[in-house]
């Protein structure tokens, strides 16, 4: 009887710490670069409306054709597993080899890239939420994992970007003032039930949460707080571009053919938070991979070593300083840590990237991963254009899974008082 009693509370415990772990991205190793998701032939944010065809690609720098398989993980709000079973949200199968795959042509970096096209004749998701997509090798291990979100079209989201209400911050931050509308669905216990997602630029580590409805007016849920949906402006993103990787250009000093692959050697960049906020226009954040000399991008596009500096004297001895932006999905690990060089007075690293049009910026973090976005590298600029999206989250009385019922979309372009 002692030994049913402990099996049943191994079993139940077993249960609990399942589905009650955040679900946590997992770094890609070296080997694994240029890692997208992509819609209409274009690198994008990931979210994704019920139903829609993407895809999600990847180069392998091994060239070696490895075996890799994917899976699929539903998750509620807060990323946590949800209690759906497999054949609640997936119709098919998971744990699938991935067969769509080619080697790299006329390129010094061999490489091999591979992409799946969702929904596939293997497998189709069937519900919205946030999903975890986890690339598993042979011995299925994870090998790298990535947040996507699914979304039907239920609410709309009508959002403006305001400067800021409090003084102190007017000239550095954006406020988001929203709501969220439907006549398709009468809330149930709205401030209950009903939850939001605030993204800068897509950008799903540092998104804004927990924010109730201030008030209701109907079935209308109105967000207009002063402090709780705001985010720190930024700067404009940097930016280089090798689409002709043999070439120098106003953002590459010089080019090295050395070692068995180009070096690109950037200008050194200087910290921006001092100066005067100058327009440029970027991608926020985003990267374009392109060989102007090429068909097919996907396997003729080189890969070079960026030399990346910058100097930033004021910053020396705090928190570490990292390369961040679409391109590496913003993760802040050793690979993009920039290291001081003592006799220049300078900040470096060097990174492998795909050739063509990248954005990148500098971020500072400390141990934890905590950005410290208050005191930017190059500042923050009330002026500065970002894309904002609120995602909305519902789940009505006795369901078992937390459904995206909207999205909204607003451009800072066009900021207000």
């Amino acid at each position: 009887m002692m030994n049913y009693l402990k099996i049943f509370i191994i079993v139940v415990f077993s249960f609990h710490v399942t589905f009650g772990q955040i679900e946590k991205e997992v770094v890609a190793p070296y080997n694994i670069k240029t890692i997208s998701f992509v819609q209409n032939a274009q690198n994008t944010i990931p979210i994704f409306k019920l139903g829609d065809s993407f895809q999600l690609q990847f180069d392998d720098l091994y060239g070696n054709e490895a075996n890799y398989y994917y899976k699929f993980v539903h998750c509620d709000y807060d990323w946590k597993p949800s209690q759906l079973s497999i054949n609640e949200y997936l119709r098919g199968f998971d744990d699938i080899r991935i067969q769509d795959y080619a080697n790299s042509f006329n390129t010094l970096q061999l490489y091999s890239h591979y992409k799946i096209q969702f929904p596939n004749k293997n497998t189709s998701l069937l519900v919205s939420g946030n999903y975890m997509i986890k690339i598993l090798n042979e011995d299925r291990e994870v090998v790298f994992s990535r947040k996507f979100i699914l979304y039907e079209d239920l609410v709309s989201v009508p959002m403006q970007i305001k400067v800021a209400r409090n003084v102190k911050d007017v000239n550095s931050k954006h406020n988001l003032d929203f709501a969220v509308k439907s006549t398709n669905i009468i809330f149930q216990s709205p401030l209950k039930n009903v939850k939001v997602l605030l993204l800068q630029n897509g950008q799903i580590s540092t998104g804004i949460t927990d924010v109730k409805p201030m008030y209701t007016i109907g079935n209308d849920l109105i967000y207009k707080y002063d402090a709780e949906t705001q985010f720190w402006a930024e700067n404009e993103y940097l930016f280089f571009e090798n689409k002709d990787i043999r070439s120098a250009n106003n953002s590459i000093g010089r080019i090295e053919s050395g070692g068995g692959t180009y070096n690109a050697y950037l200008y050194t960049n200087n910290a921006r938070g001092k100066n005067p906020y100058t327009f440029f226009p970027d991608a926020n954040g985003n990267f374009i991979v392109k060989n102007i000399n090429a068909e097919n991008n996907e396997v003729e596009a080189d890969y070079a070593w960026i030399f990346f500096s910058l100097s930033a004297p004021s910053y020396y001895g705090k928190d570490g300083i990292y390369v961040s932006g679409m391109f590496n999905n913003f993760a802040l690990s050793p690979e993009y840590k920039m290291d001081y060089n003592t006799t220049k007075g300078i900040y470096e690293k060097a990174i492998m990237i795909k050739q063509g049009f990248t954005n990148y910026k500098y971020v500072i973090a400390d141990k934890t991963g905590k950005v410290d976005a208050e005191n930017a590298i190059d500042g923050n600029y009330y002026q500065t254009e970002s894309n904002y999206f609120a995602i909305v989250y519902y789940r009505e009385n006795n369901q078992r899974y937390d459904r995206v019922i909207g999205k909204g979309v607003a451009s800072s372009t066009n900021i207000i008082n």
